[in-house]
């Protein structure tokens, strides 16, 4: 007895230390965060609610890593993991070219730095020697960029190098679809730059039932003939394992042309110009039926042609207009505003995805995929079946509508709160501190069961700063 009798005075003497001012103060705050709608869940377990995007570590499948291994094997190159991981290297550090303009205005400037700290007059010799100082300066500080041809062995280490890692990535975008919008089945597909054909095989591990027709565009003939030969198993004899796939070295001509889903996996950094990167956006949003999906390294250029494309279809003045139905981005972003994480602390707007690598030695680790993506729509929230307007960027919020907000960064669980980083439909970047007291316990709950990159039904969320003090130890 006299020890429950300590506890409870223990209890309560904390709770008379508590001034009166602080639970005024929590009750405020308290009252001023809404709470959002309870039937969010929707019948989900709070581990599984509706906002939970993620996927478990990535595997390729059977057929496909089989076929992989059977060409590796018998292309017989020397050094092969070494030179993958290379290339991997090569292909993350690979910036844009830079544009003729800014080049100029490079050059200028350096001339003028020059100019300025040297005395005034006419000299001959002077001046080859400034523009030859500027040369030189230019190509020191400038990336050198060029196209990649890409033969039958290069093709090989790519394989090697890059299939995991881009099937993971484009699963993930392609998953997100399928969560939040079942009711779309598409039946064509049309994959831009397709490579070895990692998004035919994402796309129909996601909708095998209904995909009729997929047409893979490649500008190299001897990736179109591995991605042809990885189908058939390895053996360019064999029997298809997916069918109505069709390779093409170029785009369909006809602008009326279009597909339910359309993507571009590592392609727009690829090209040699912005010119080129917005006719080349262009030409895929006209093709698109419903979706359009866009996937590039997690680096700071490839979430920078991200949002180019973004911002080059939401402002598209096309004179013909063949379908005119209003873009809409569906994600990741939850606003059409500019990247609050890129203007405010200058770091891209990246995820993660973990996968298993083509087991081409033994006792390989688990990898991480970052990659930075966008998925533009055309359906409206009656066609993607969806209770609340709020389910996609741009589109009309109605009354009572539930707008989720995007973790961009890693969760951090702590005992009774959880640390994140939002983006919100607002279009700013918040860091509030959920807990079960001021959010409400589905949300605290489904907070601590998010990670990085799923979303939270959260409306407005207070800053760090601004929540009060609670003790870890202190009773909800």
């Amino acid at each position: 007895m006299s020890t429950l009798r300590s506890r409870v005075l223990g209890v309560c003497n904390q709770c008379l230390s508590v001034s009166p001012s602080r639970l005024i103060t929590r009750a405020q705050s308290a009252s001023a965060q809404p709470f959002v709608q309870a039937d969010f869940l929707k019948g989900s377990p709070h581990r599984k609610h509706p906002g939970v995007t993620n996927l478990k570590v990535q595997r390729l499948p059977d057929e496909l890593q089989r076929g992989a291994l059977y060409i590796v094997k018998n292309a017989q190159i020397n050094d092969l993991a070494e030179r993958a991981q290379r290339l991997s290297n090569f292909l993350w550090s690979r910036k844009r070219k830079v544009e003729d303009a800014q080049l100029r205005a490079k050059a200028m400037a350096l001339e003028n730095t020059m100019r300025s700290a040297l005395p005034e007059g006419e000299d001959g010799e002077l001046e080859m020697r400034i523009r030859r100082r500027v040369l030189h300066d230019l190509k020191k500080t400038t990336y050198h960029w060029t196209p990649l041809r890409y033969d039958e062995e290069l093709g090989v280490v790519y394989m090697a190098s890059r299939l995991a890692g881009g099937y993971a990535a484009i699963r993930r975008a392609m998953h997100e679809i399928k969560k939040r919008d079942p009711s779309f089945l598409p039946h064509s597909l049309l994959d831009f730059g397709s490579g070895l054909g990692a998004v035919v095989w994402a796309s129909h591990s996601v909708w095998a039932d209904s995909l009729k027709e997929m047409v893979c565009v490649d500008s190299s003939g001897a990736m179109n003939e591995l991605a042809d030969r990885l189908l058939r198993g390895g053996d360019e004899h064999g029997k298809a394992f997916i069918d109505n796939v069709y390779f093409r070295q170029f785009l369909p001509v006809s602008p009326k042309v279009q597909f339910d889903l359309v993507v571009g996996a590592h392609s727009l950094s690829e090209l040699g110009s912005n010119k080129e990167r917005q006719e080349a956006t262009l030409t895929l949003w006209r093709k698109t039926g419903s979706y359009l999906v866009l996937v590039e390294n997690g680096t700071k250029d490839g979430h920078s042609i991200l949002m180019e494309a973004r911002n080059t279809i939401l402002k598209n003045q096309d004179k013909v207009v063949y379908d005119h139905r209003k873009p809409s981005v569906f994600a990741p972003c939850t606003h059409a505003l500019p990247c609050p994480k890129m203007q405010s602390l200058s770091i891209p707007c990246n995820f993660v995805q973990p996968y298993h690598p083509l087991p081409l030695t033994k006792g390989q680790d688990t990898q991480q995929e970052k990659f930075s993506y966008l998925i533009m729509s055309r359906r409206g929230p009656a066609e993607q079946g969806v209770e609340h307007p709020g389910a996609g960027a741009g589109a009309g919020a109605g009354a009572g509508a539930l707008e989720w907000a995007r973790l961009t960064a890693p969760v951090m669980r702590r005992p009774r709160r959880v640390h994140c980083q939002l983006c919100c439909s607002d279009g700013e970047l918040r860091q509030p501190v959920i807990t079960a007291r001021l959010h409400g316990r589905d949300t605290y709950r489904c907070a601590r069961s998010s990670d990085w990159g799923d979303r939270l039904p959260v409306t407005s969320a207070e800053d760090e700063d601004d929540i009060p003090f609670q003790s870890d130890h202190e009773p909800l």
